[in-house]
């Protein structure tokens, strides 16, 4: 009788223990939706202004109309991405496909910024300086967001990868997260120096 008891309570604390790991994948799992609802907020905010700005530049920069289509289409396949990544923000390829728009619209932003230097008008414009502001606003609470999503990625998948977790991860089909990554492309420009 005191073996069987025993035994059910080595049962019982091991079903509690696998129960408690569940619940911390689920967490996990739930902290990295949270995190990317905050970059959906500031990608969908980065997002909408762009448009504003393409019209602000228009009229200064008409010939310049294979850039501004270029910012207008990389707008838009980063909406789709960030669409597609909402749905499930811990499907890891519809990160990567986010993280590889983004990229895409910061460069044609960047562009864009680079042509506008060529338009003093354009530049002393007050709705255009208005637009950098709140763009390089929206990009510096972009980057906050961005590192809490990450934060809690590398969570949830060090819950799902360390034993004995990862035993509960595989048996119930908890999938790796993807980081958020958004490549700008001067990150990877050699800094120039001269004398």
């Amino acid at each position: 009788m005191t073996t069987l008891l025993v035994i059910l309570g080595i049962a019982a604390a091991v079903l509690l223990y696998g129960i408690a790991l569940y619940n911390n994948l689920v967490n996990q799992r739930n902290r990295v939706k949270n995190g990317f609802a905050q970059i959906d907020v500031q990608l969908t905010r980065r997002h909408d202004l762009i448009p504003n700005l393409v019209e602000a530049v228009k009229g200064y920069m008409a010939h310049e109309r294979e850039t501004l289509q270029e910012v207008i289409q990389a707008r838009n396949a980063a909406v789709s991405g960030l669409q597609n990544a909402a749905a499930d923000p811990a499907d890891a390829e519809a990160i990567k496909q986010l993280g590889a728009a983004e990229g895409a619209l910061n460069g044609a932003l960047g562009r864009l910024f680079a042509l506008a230097e060529a338009y003093p008008d354009l530049k002393a414009n007050q709705n255009m300086m208005q637009f950098q502001e709140e763009l390089s606003t929206t990009e510096n609470k972009v980057a906050f967001a961005r590192q809490a999503f990450n934060d809690a990625v590398m969570n949830y998948n060090n819950a799902r990868e360390n034993f004995p977790g990862s035993i509960i991860a595989n048996n119930f089909n908890f999938q790796a997260a993807e980081f958020l990554e958004i490549e700008a492309p001067q990150k990877r420009e050699v800094p120039k120096v001269s004398f």
